[in-house]
């Protein structure tokens, strides 16, 4: 069974503590940057939307976008609030068409039934990573940042995330931005504490010299 969410902080910072006694490379650019902050970010379907959100902008604009969405539905984005705000209210909020229906359509699948949550949570991660897929508007990078900061998940690493390729790349001092499949190669031998380097390398992207 996948482990609770209850611990996950805990089992992240443990986590990072291993990677910087075995990996000198996770060492030196720990003592760089410091400890990266480490919070869940609720559960369920609040964290798929916010996931949702935050597909292909910046992580500014997915703040703003989460901020207007939390204010348009009176602090409970839920299924119920967001079916109740339709197509209109999201794009209002800041959501793209594409990603409005996308909300919508998974809010009525889990109003329905015909998907649970909470039984995705039991399964494991790569079975996770497909049930999730399979629903509109939820890819792999989508389904594994929910896996990593809704359930707490502690060997998730999001390949596709351009920050964490760009801040890989000045981890291991390599000369050219690895590809998202090269970065999930480089990233192996830090399994089964990947999700601790995750948060590790996106603190090491914002923190980076503009």
């Amino acid at each position: 069974m996948p482990p609770p969410r209850r611990g996950a902080v805990r089992r992240w910072r443990e986590g990072l503590e291993v990677l910087a006694e075995r990996d000198g490379r996770i060492r030196a650019v720990l003592a760089e940057v410091g400890t990266p902050p480490m919070a869940l970010r609720g559960s369920g379907f609040a964290a798929l939307l916010r996931a949702i959100a935050a597909q292909q902008v910046s992580a500014a604009s997915a703040r703003a976008i989460w901020a207007r969405l939390e204010a348009a539905t009176g602090g409970r984005v839920t299924t119920r609030t967001v079916l109740a705000l339709g197509p209109g209210g999201l794009c209002a909020a800041g959501l793209s068409r594409p990603k409005a229906g996308y909300a919508l359509a998974i809010a009525e699948e889990l109003v329905s039934g015909r998907i649970s949550l909470r039984r995705i949570a039991r399964m494991p991660d790569e079975e996770a990573v497909v049930a999730l897929s399979a629903l509109r508007g939820v890819g792999r990078w989508t389904a594994e940042v929910w896996l990593l900061f809704a359930m707490g998940r502690p060997d998730i690493w999001p390949a596709a995330d351009l920050a964490l390729c760009v801040a890989l790349q000045r981890t291991l001092r390599l000369d050219v931005r690895p590809t998202p499949a090269e970065a999930a190669r480089l990233v192996e031998s830090w399994s089964p504490h990947r999700s601790a380097s995750a948060l590790l390398h996106w603190h090491v992207y914002r923190t980076a010299p503009s």
